[in-house]
């Protein structure tokens, strides 16, 4: 996950910056501090741990439970810095807040949001029956059908040029296509990363094939 030999732990008195992400959301959580003994325990844990100055080795959350799960370290091109992309248990700053930077600099992707959603209710199948994802989550045939449906509201809609409705129609028909991949064990951010792969191999009018 993380090469910690290749990081330049000397050049901040033993200690990397680290950017903490939420996943999903894109939103900036927090920034702290960490040396070799808090990545190491990151890393064998899974979940978040910082250098504190007045406290040293931090498991992120151990005692208010809002623990941070690692998806993914990487380095700066420096190697005084690592992204961290996490998936919060909770608020990540000490005020309660979402982003230590404040609720202000929230700008979740709603994709991501709707995703994270949708894995809530695939989670919660085998609560009792009821709600709408949960209907579609169960029944194959269901969902295959809405989406036909959606699909042909939405070419109706550019069909006709009628702005309004196309934003409203791709809204229903996105997200039963995320419901959809689900079911089939995906989700949006293996979209994203598949735009991504794209771009870096692809011509810009390749991205969208």
């Amino acid at each position: 996950m993380l090469d910690l030999d290749a990081l330049d732990f000397a050049k901040s008195g033993g200690r990397v910056t680290v950017v903490t992400q939420d996943a999903d959301t894109g939103v900036v959580l927090m920034i702290a501090h960490a040396d070799r003994t808090a990545l190491e325990h990151t890393m064998r844990t899974g979940e978040m741990h910082y250098t504190s100055r007045t406290r040293g080795l931090w498991h992120k959350g151990a005692t208010s439970g809002n623990r941070q799960r690692v998806v993914s370290l990487a380095a700066d091109c420096d190697g005084d810095a690592v992204l961290a992309r996490v998936r919060p248990l909770g608020p990540s700053c000490h005020t309660g807040q979402t982003s230590c930077f404040g609720e202000t600099a929230l700008a979740p992707d709603a994709l991501a949001v709707l995703d994270r959603t949708i894995t809530e209710r695939v989670l919660d199948l085998s609560a009792p029956a009821g709600g709408y994802t949960r209907r579609l989550l169960q029944d194959r045939n269901l969902r295959l059908k809405k989406i036909g449906e959606e699909a042909a509201e939405f070419i109706t809609a550019c069909t006709d040029g009628d702005a309004g409705r196309v934003a409203a129609e791709s809204a229903d028909l996105v997200y039963h296509a995320l419901v959809a991949m689900h079911a089939a064990g995906t989700g949006w951010p293996a979209v994203v990363r598949a735009l991504a792969e794209r771009q870096r191999h692809s011509t810009p009018s390749a991205v969208a094939e």
